[in-house]
């Protein structure tokens, strides 16, 4: 399973890059996403774009540290 940390990253652009890996992985794939703040916001923009073709799992949960892992169910082709 693949890590990304967008610790370093500009807010700006952290958006699109989680996508774009979220776009690259097969079903039955998932990521680990690092991040400095809950990525709550992040969830609710997964929710509108890909209803019921991501899973969310929290790892950690702060206070200085969120990890999540996101991945694509087998059944979406």
């Amino acid at each position: 399973m693949a890590t990304l940390d967008v610790r370093e990253l500009p807010p700006a652009r952290r958006h699109s890059v989680i996508f774009e890996t979220f776009e690259a992985l097969q079903p039955g794939q998932s990521f680990t996403l690092l991040n400095d703040h809950d990525p709550k916001p992040l969830y609710y923009h997964f929710t509108i774009e890909q209803k019921g073709r991501f899973t969310w799992q929290y790892l950690e949960q702060g206070p200085t540290l969120w990890s999540v892992q996101i991945g694509k169910p087998e059944s979406v082709r």
